[in-house]
């Protein structure tokens, strides 16, 4: 018979709210965005109130570091937990928010107060609200309950004596406000079982246990269990990943510097899987929890001095990741890359898995700085045309870092990348993969995105327009309709005429061009053999041909038949997205091992 990997341990509530003020057990969210909304905070105490059962709690035991102390907390120091919640973070950060009386964040890193309210004539619980606050038959706030120190008795006195200035109250009615009111203020001895999971239990079982568990089969993040545990060994550094975070989805104001963007909201979590890449090259978060609780990757043993020795190379890396002027000068790297906006960035893991090859590249090979720009641009440029990280990102990742064994020198560094990227954009890609993946209905297509960013790069104009695609594109620009916007070359309602109803016909990506919307809307469902002479005459022989071909239109195109139109114009769209991307120049050394073969 297997050895049980748990054990079962009662707590009442009043119990493990002392347990996370004492620092046994491990709560971080109250400093973290709350999920939960006021409604299911809500309906938790109503189940409490009523006996019901409120499921289990799953704890991890630490006691590999039980009672040292956190690192780099710069005299702040606390002990680390003993206990790591697994499951039941939103139940006790409501829990512990309301019967504390305090305020919880948002998911804008917004500080916002849990308030309850009480009706104890009807043990009626509500989300509190301005009519609530003004009706004397409601505590407004369950929280004051416990948080002002009073015994029970004194709690229904103060209750009943406001309740009489409203209304007269009966005998019998203030009997039932009285043990409503009691039996409100005594959940705080409201029983729970938590399953305490053994400290010999790796992580990966942990979140096998997990998902065995849980009733509603929802499966553990990763990202919960490291953001956990870095909040256990480094509080200030989980801070530092959500104050950047934060502030990152709001523009500063005073212009003072900040990670705010066009680009991405950047999460925590992805911050910190960047961090890791570059300061450990690794990928899977199944390495991360061995560093954060000091783990040797060969040995599987753990180490108070190897914690210390792997969070100073965490620290330093994610000091890097979170400069803002690293941050800031890679995200030229995108712009060089032809992308403009977030509506253009269709995987935010390649972002961010280059934003740590970017790092590597300047810190630990010193690439120069104009070269790195140009080598990580072709590099992103690909990896989103490629969907390189899609399916296993975590596995290819870590190919792609171990590539970086053994090497060297920053020309190594270029070399790499870039005959990876050449061997990945090969003529069989771009002449029969590309065109394939852009028959495609998508709203969001990495080889559509590709094919703007060429746009860009070619400095091409938007279609019957003398302003060029970037200019139109700038997220900068903000009106009530967007100033360039996807018209349909092919109009829907002229397709509907020849018999093309679904979406899927009608909404191929080879059938959108960029235009500005004035003309979009002056086109409307007219036939291209009908609007297109029109808003060609606009431009000079040399004028229209040029825009033909930034905007892959063949020869002739608005007389053709629409199945014959999307075939050549699939692959015209491939070839000048190929051009974009060789406007980026390849590293020198590149250009000079090309040479010598």
């Amino acid at each position: 018979m297997s050895a049980t990997l748990f054990k079962k341990v009662d707590y009442s509530l009043s119990k493990l709210i002392q347990d996370i003020e004492f620092g046994d057990i491990g709560l971080p969210d109250i400093q973290r965005p709350f999920v939960w909304t006021p409604a299911k905070v809500r309906d938790l105490f109503d189940s409490m109130y009523k006996g019901f059962p409120v499921g289990y709690l799953l704890f991890w035991a630490n006691d590999h570091f039980s009672g040292t102390r956190q690192i780099g907390t710069l005299g702040r120091q606390k002990k680390v937990p003993r206990l790591l919640i697994v499951d039941g973070q939103q139940r006790l950060t409501s829990l512990y928010a309301v019967l504390r009386g305090l305020p919880v964040l948002t998911k804008d890193y917004r500080e916002s107060q849990i308030r309850i309210a009480f009706r104890p004539r009807d043990a009626l619980f509500e989300v509190s609200d301005a009519a609530i606050q003004r009706d004397p038959e409601f505590i407004y706030d369950i929280s004051t309950l416990w948080t002002e120190g009073a015994s029970s008795y004194k709690l229904v006195k103060d209750f009943l004596s406001k309740l009489r200035h409203s209304k007269e109250v009966a005998a019998d009615e203030e009997e039932l406000i009285s043990e409503a009111i009691d039996r409100l203020f005594d959940l705080q001895n409201y029983p729970f079982t938590a399953l305490e999971i053994a400290s010999t239990v790796d992580e990966e079982q942990v979140a096998d246990i997990f998902v065995r568990i849980n009733s509603k089969g929802v499966q553990l993040r990763q990202a919960d269990f490291i953001l956990t545990l870095l909040s256990v060994f480094w509080d200030e550094g989980r801070a530092d990943l959500e104050r950047f975070s934060r502030e990152s989805r709001h523009p500063a104001l005073s212009g003072e510097p900040s990670p705010h963007n066009h680009f991405v909201n950047p999460e925590p979590d992805q911050l910190l899987r960047t961090a890791v890449a570059f300061g450990f090259k690794r990928a899977r978060l199944q390495h991360v929890y061995s560093i954060l609780r000091g783990k040797d990757l060969e040995t599987e043993l753990f180490s108070d001095e190897r914690r210390v020795q792997q969070f100073q190379v965490l620290k330093e890396a994610q000091s890097k990741v979170l400069h803002l002027q690293n941050w800031h000068d890679y995200l030229k790297v995108l712009i060089r890359a032809g992308f403009r906006s977030n509506a253009m960035i269709t995987s935010e893991v390649s972002l961010f898995y280059a934003y740590a090859f970017y790092l590597i590249g300047k810190y630990q090979y010193n690439v120069d700085p104009f070269t790195l720009r140009n080598v990580m641009a072709r590099w992103f440029f690909m990896t989103t045309l490629t969907r390189r990280y899609t399916g296993s990102p975590e596995s290819m990742m870590d190919q792609d870092l171990a590539r970086l064994r053994g090497i060297n020198s920053a020309n190594e560094f270029e070399l790499t990348l870039e005959r990876l990227t050449d061997s990945v954009l090969t003529n069989d890609f771009w002449q029969i993969t590309l065109p394939a993946e852009l028959e495609t209905s998508a709203a969001r297509s990495p080889a559509l995105s590709a094919y703007y960013a060429a746009l860009n790069l070619l400095d091409a104009r938007v279609l019957f327009s003398h302003l060029k695609v970037s200019e139109l594109l700038d997220p900068a620009l903000k009106s009530y309709r967007s100033s360039v916007e996807r018209h349909h070359l092919f109009p829907r309602g002229y397709l509907k005429r020849l018999g093309y109803d679904a979406v899927r016909d009608t909404n191929q990506i080879a059938n959108y061009a960029l235009v500005e919307w004035g003309d979009n809307a002056g086109i409307a469902d007219a036939a291209p053999s009908e609007y297109y002479p029109e808003y060609a005459s606009r431009f000079s022989e040399y004028g229209l041909s040029q825009m033909m071909k930034w905007h892959a239109l063949p020869k002739n195109w608005h007389t053709m038949d629409y199945e014959t139109f999307l075939a050549q114009r699939r692959m015209l769209m491939a070839y000048v997205i190929r051009e974009g991307f060789e406007t980026i120049p390849c590293s020198s050394y590149q250009a000079d091992a090309a040479s010598d073969q």
